[in-house]
């Protein structure tokens, strides 16, 4: 699965990387979380990075509190899932990211690892978005949060994004049996703006080549650790 990530590299980097402007200058993320609102590009306005929710939440759902639930999609089911399937129709996203954390379970407890490119640049992970209203009738309405790192006020309508994820790569795949879809840059588009086949067929594992996976300290674990720290090496 991908449940963290991390996005420290230069606002005018990633402007020139996918060719969208930031509506304000964004911080270095190095520990983004679940529940946090985090910079994506959408297919109706690629020209432009926006803040999304991370943790999908479909327009039928009663609540938006499942958005805690739905961080991830399987490639392998996201045509077919309720929850994903009019999104992955209707509204593909890039999720930019730098580098992503996955735990391994350890004699001493879970040992946090950091994947990334061996250069740090950054890269576009395959997501989907949704936008989310409240029905007029609805009460008590639930809500999920990351637990720390930078807040927006959270809209009545609400939107949303999620990672899909797919087999892992032989790198990955000694610290988890999933990972986030990554897409070769001239491949963005096609997800972006492709027809559904042609979309499809790029959800599948991006090679290892050219990408390393160390251990990082403990202190990822809270997303209210958020700096630049957390993405140094550590003995283990």
């Amino acid at each position: 699965m991908c449940g963290r990530y991390s996005l420290f590299t230069a606002p005018e980097a990633l402007e020139t990387r996918f060719d969208a402007t930031f509506e304000t200058t964004p911080e270095p993320r190095y520990n983004c979380a679940p529940g946090q609102f985090l910079p994506v590009v959408t297919n109706d306005d690629p020209e432009r990075f926006r803040s999304l929710k991370w943790g999908l939440v479909p327009p039928w759902a009663d609540d938006r509190s499942v958005g805690s639930r739905l961080i991830n999609a399987r490639s392998e089911t996201v045509r077919e899932k309720p929850s994903f399937r009019e999104a992955f129709e209707r509204r593909r996203c890039l999720v930019p990211a730098d580098g992503f954390y996955e735990w391994v379970s350890e004699a001493g407890g879970k040992q946090p690892y950091r994947v990334a490119f061996a250069d740090d640049r950054p890269f576009a992970m395959a997501g989907l978005w949704e936008r989310w209203k409240p029905k007029q009738t609805q009460t008590g309405l639930g809500d999920f949060a990351g637990g720390g790192g930078p807040t927006d006020p959270e809209p009545e309508v609400l939107e949303t994004f999620t990672v899909v994820t797919a087999e892992p790569n032989e790198l990955v795949s000694d610290l988890h049996d999933r990972m986030s879809v990554i897409l070769a840059p001239d491949e963005e588009e096609t997800w972006l703006h492709g027809d559904d086949d042609d979309a499809a067929a790029l959800l599948d594992t991006f090679p290892d080549t050219e990408m390393r996976a160390y251990p990082v300290s403990s202190r990822v674990n809270s997303p209210a650790n958020d700096d630049a720290d957390i993405v140094e090496p550590v003995d283990v």
